[in-house]
């Protein structure tokens, strides 16, 4: 759990980084860079949410 507390920590950081690059230099692929790292993060956030209440649902008998 705590590496997946890291990767988001550092995906927020990249993402802001990018913004911040796109309002210094003007420069729109820096935008395009934080949209496309926003998206592949949610889609990521939302397939680990998933597993998890498969998890939580899913009874295997022993």
């Amino acid at each position: 759990m705590w590496l997946l507390r890291l990767l988001a920590v550092i995906l927020a950081i990249a993402i802001g980084a990018g913004l911040l690059f796109y309002v210094l230099t003007g420069n729109r692929s820096w935008l395009v860079l934080s949209w496309r790292l926003f998206r592949w993060g949610l889609v990521f956030a939302l397939v680990v949410f998933a597993l998890m209440i498969i998890e939580r649902i899913a009874v295997i008998p022993l």
